[in-house]
C-alpha cells in the first residue's frame, strides 16, 4: 500500500550556541513525513485480524497515543493494550509481562520504552515518524547550551531523543512537569528547561521558578491562534476551552482548563458544560468523544480566514502510524526491520532522569512528601 510524501518545513529556532556562548544564526530545516493511504473497509478489517493475530504470535502488545488514528487506538484496547499519554505508556510498557512492545507514536515515544525496557523487543509502525521537539533540540546544540549554564538543574520534556536524555537531571512529561519543578523550586534549585518554550513558560509562570528556556516549539501546537479561538468562542458560548500548555500563551490564557492528555481527558469527563473546544492535536478528539458519547467537541482553530486550512491541528508524524506498517512491523519482528535499538551505554544514561521521574511521580501518587525525592544537580 503506497503512501504519500509531503514536506514540512520546521522552523529551527533553537539558540545554536558559538564558541563565546553567544547564540547563532539558524536556517530553516526541512523535515519528511509519509502518511499511509487510507485502507479501505475490507482491507481494514483484514488488516485488524491479522495485527490480533500476530500480537498473540509473538506476544507482543500494543500502546497507542491518543494522537494517532482511531483504528490503531481502538486495536490497542480491544487486544488487551493501552491508548494514553507518553507517561502512562511508559508505565505500562515497564510493566506488563509480554516480550515484545509494539509503540503506536512517534520515535522518542519508542526510545523511551526502549530505554525503560532493555531487553524486550520494542518495534513501531513506521521509525521515521518523528516531532518537532526532538528535531529542534539536537544534542550538539543542547551540550553547548547546557555548558553555557552550569550551575542549572537540567529537566527535559519527553519529546526529546535519548541522547538529549542522557543529559539531563531530569525528564518529564506534561502531565508531570509542574510537580517536578515545584519541588526543584521548593530546594532553591535553578532550572534549565528544554524544549518546548511554550510548556516552559507555562511552568515558570505557574511556579515562579528560576528558568532557562531552549526555544522550540511543537509545529501542531504551535499553530493554534487566540484571535480566531476567541471567534469560535462566541459562536458557542457554552462551551468550555481545554487547551495544551505546548499552546501559544494567548490561547493558554483563555482556556478553562489547561494540562496534559490525561488531564484534557479528566476536565471533559467532569467539567459540566454540552461542548467543549480541543486546543490539541485532533487525534486526541476520537478518544474524547468515545468516553464521553453525551458531548460535542469541537477543534480549536490553527490560522486565519485566509489560510487554507483553519483546523487542521494533526501532527504529520503521528499520522504516519497506519494498519499496514502495524502489521508489517509484526511479521518482519524477527528482522529487526521496524525495531527500536538503543546503545546500550547511552541508554543507562537516559535511563536515570526517567527513573527518577518515575519513581516520582509513584510517591505522588501514594501520597509522600515529593521534595524527599528530588536529587541535587548531578546526582546519579
Amino acid at each position: 500500500m503506497n503512501a504519500t510524501l509531503s514536506r514540512i518545513n520546521v522552523d529551527c529556532d533553537r539558540p545554536l550556541m558559538t564558541a563565546s556562548g553567544a547564540a547563532a544564526t539558524c536556517t530553516t530545516r526541512h523535515a519528511w513525513a509519509r502518511v499511509p493511504v487510507e485502507p479501505t473497509q475490507a482491507e481494514r478489517a483484514a488488516l485488524k485480524d491479522r495485527i490480533r493475530s500476530l500480537l498473540k504470535e509473538k506476544n507482543a502488545v500494543m500502546v497507542s497515543h491518543c494522537y494517532v488514528h482511531p483504528d490503531l487506538q481502538d486495536l490497542a484496547e480491544e487486544t488487551g493494550g493501552l491508548v494514553s499519554d507518553s507517561l502512562e505508556m511508559a508505565r505500562f510498557g515497564r510493566s506488563h509481562a509480554a516480550q515484545t512492545l509494539v509503540v503506536s507514536g512517534v520515535r522518542f515515544m519508542g526510545e523511551t520504552a526502549k530505554i525503560l525496557l532493555p531487553a524486550k523487543r520494542v518495534l513501531m509502525p513506521d521509525l521515521d515518524a518523528t516531532c518537532s521537539l526532538d528535531l529542534g533540540c539536537p544534542i550538539d546544540a543542547f551540550n553547548a547550551f547546557c555548558d553555557a549554564h552550569p550551575d542549572r538543574t537540567v529537566v527535559v520534556y519527553a519529546n526529546t531523543s535519548a541522547a538529549v536524555k542522557a543529559r539531563a537531571d531530569w525528564v518529564a512529561t506534561s502531565s508531570c512537569a509542574l510537580d517536578i519543578v515545584s519541588a526543584l523550586k521548593a530546594q532553591g534549585q535553578k532550572i534549565l528547561w528544554a524544549p518546548d518554550r511554550h510548556l516552559g513558560g507555562y511552568i515558570q509562570r505557574q511556579t515562579g521558578a528560576d528558568m532557562v528556556l531552549w526555544n522550540g516549539a511543537c509545529i501542531v501546537h504551535d499553530e493554534f491562534k487566540a484571535f480566531e479561538l476567541q471567534a469560535l468562542m462566541a459562536a458557542h458560548p457554552l462551551a468550555k476551552v481545554l487547551v495544551h500548555p505546548e499552546s501559544p500563551i494567548d490561547v493558554v490564557a483563555l482556556a478553562d482548563a489547561v494540562g496534559s492528555t490525561s488531564a484534557i481527558l479528566k476536565a471533559a469527563s467532569t467539567m459540566e458544560a454540552p461542548e467543549f473546544i480541543v486546543a490539541t492535536d485532533r487525534g486526541m478528539l476520537h478518544k474524547l468523544r468515545t468516553l464521553n458519547p453525551g458531548k460535542i467537541f469541537i477543534e480549536a482553530p490553527t490560522a486565519g480566514n485566509s489560510a487554507t486550512c483553519k483546523s487542521c491541528a494533526q501532527c504529520p508524524w503521528m499520522a504516519m502510524n497506519g494498519l499496514a506498517g502495524l502489521a508489517q512491523a509484526l511479521e518482519q519482528a524477527e528482522s529487526g526491520a521496524n525495531e527500536v535499538h538503543i546503545d546500550p551505554a547511552l541508554g543507562q544514561r537516559a535511563r536515570l532522569p526517567i527513573d527518577r521521574m518515575l519513581a516520582f511521580t509513584a510517591a505522588l501518587k501514594n501520597g509522600q512528601p515529593a521534595a524527599g525525592l528530588v536529587p541535587h544537580i548531578g546526582a546519579a
